[in-house]
């Protein structure tokens, strides 16, 4: 499998997954309070630029636009910021669990 073709695999069933799944926890949470914060307007407008630039690069990629050691690199970083949450989100876990007697 190319490089092109494992990027296109990542993207699309990891990485726009779990954008449009963050996007539906803020939309939630905005119809909870009846109101959107700053802080998730903010959010959502960088969650849906960052998914645009995502759905380029798959389109790149269908063109045969992108170059391998390119999709290489984007893999790379990808599964290096997946690695980098997942660590932050053990931490975050491990912080708050406490034992009761």
């Amino acid at each position: 499998m190319s490089y092109a073709q494992k990027l296109q695999e990542l993207l699309t069933k990891s990485v726009i997954p779990d954008l449009d799944e963050r996007l539906d926890e803020i939309f939630e949470e905005i119809a909870d309070n009846k109101e959107a914060s700053e802080d998730a307007k903010e959010e959502i407008e960088e969650l849906r630029e960052f998914k645009a630039d995502l759905q380029d690069v798959l389109e790149d990629i269908e063109n045969g636009d992108i170059e391998e050691d390119e999709c290489k690199e984007l893999i790379d970083d990808i599964l290096e910021a997946q690695k980098s949450s997942e660590e932050e989100d053990f931490g975050f876990f491990e912080e708050n669990e406490v034992e009761q007697d």
